[in-house]
């Protein structure tokens, strides 16, 4: 039986290794449309004995089909922003708490104790987009906090200014975590010198503004914030886990969570660490959709297992949670 207990449990490099070769094995009895997809690769679990062997899915996969590895109902459908209907990407989940678990737990671990904070999002309201995990696990967290002025503040700069300029001079613990191009926002109209906030950037601009790469995005909000960092979650619809940069552009997973490089000429070879190539995501916390998705982002695994997100490939979709405020 692989449980939440089973899968938050994971401390070392091969309790995961073990765990996730279990989960495939699991995923390929019970997921038919993950099952079809490693029948057309000829990949059967006898055949699997390592994380590279293990076929990733298209992140496509969650726009054409259902993809459920469980016959319990769902409880939730997570959706991507999009700019039509057509390319929409469904996450249907049958047991939110994993989720709670896995976003909660996450945090904790590079963040510390969710109550110690004053959390103030620059993200539409839950209200607005109750589909979208990103604004779940932040509505959860807002809650979690206990603190009266913990909120959402899309809509209302002004109100944030004074609120973030008056807790962050009291010695609140603050986290500020918006989509880029709100941040900006922010800081274009106001200016900040602030002690004990942390600053956390969703993605890019998804064509409210013209994209920045990530270096100089984060020059920008570090003058305007008065910050030595910038922190980054990086996190989409079809993940029920979340890796966080803690201001370098270099991320780091939950312990339930990996990422490997594909080679971007062969989609089945998976290279080794240092080389550029497609970010394929193994989340166990998916353990009732597909843990092992293969995305549209380019990027680099290192040798500790941190990564860092050099782009998209060619063609990919506008995606991501700055879409949800057009």
């Amino acid at each position: 039986m692989i449980d939440a207990n089973t899968i938050f449990s994971v401390k070392t490099r091969t309790d995961f290794e073990h765990l996730a070769l279990k989960v495939f094995k699991f995923q390929f009895e019970k997921n038919r449309v993950y099952r079809s997809f490693c029948d057309l690769l000829y990949k059967h679990p006898s055949e699997v004995t390592s994380l590279k062997d293990i076929p990733f899915l298209p992140i496509q996969f969650f726009k054409s089909h259902i993809i459920l590895s469980t016959q319990n109902p769902v409880s939730k459908t997570f959706t991507s922003s999009g700019t039509t209907s057509e390319g929409i990407s469904k996450h249907c989940v049958s047991n939110l708490e994993i989720y709670k678990q896995s976003f909660t737990k996450a945090f904790q671990g590079f963040y510390g104790t969710i109550e110690d904070y004053v959390i103030l999002a620059l993200l539409p309201s839950y209200l607005e987009r109750t589909d979208s995990s990103l604004i779940y696990m932040v509505d959860h967290l807002i809650k979690a906090s206990k603190e009266p002025a913990s909120g959402f503040y899309l809509d209302n700069l002004k109100e944030l200014k004074t609120a973030l300029t008056s807790l962050d001079a009291k010695g609140k613990k603050i986290l500020l975590i918006g989509v880029s191009f709100a941040l900006l926002d922010l800081v274009e109209q106001y200016q900040f010198n602030l002690k004990n906030t942390v600053v956390m950037e969703t993605g890019g601009m998804k064509g409210r503004r013209k994209e920045l790469i990530r270096s100089e995005l984060h020059g920008i909000l570090k003058k305007g914030f008065g910050i030595e960092r910038v922190h980054s979650e990086y996190g989409m619809t079809e993940l029920l886990s979340q890796a966080y940069s803690t201001g370098d552009g270099i991320f780091n997973c939950p312990p339930w969570m990996g990422v490997l490089t594909r080679d971007p000429e062969d989609a089945l070879t998976i290279q080794n660490f240092g080389k550029v190539g497609g970010l394929n995501i193994i989340d166990l916390a998916n353990i009732n959709s597909c843990s092992f998705i293969a995305t549209q982002d380019l990027g680099r695994v290192f040798s500790n297992g941190s990564f860092e997100v050099i782009g998209r490939f060619d063609h990919s979709d506008i995606r991501g949670c700055n879409l949800m405020v057009l």
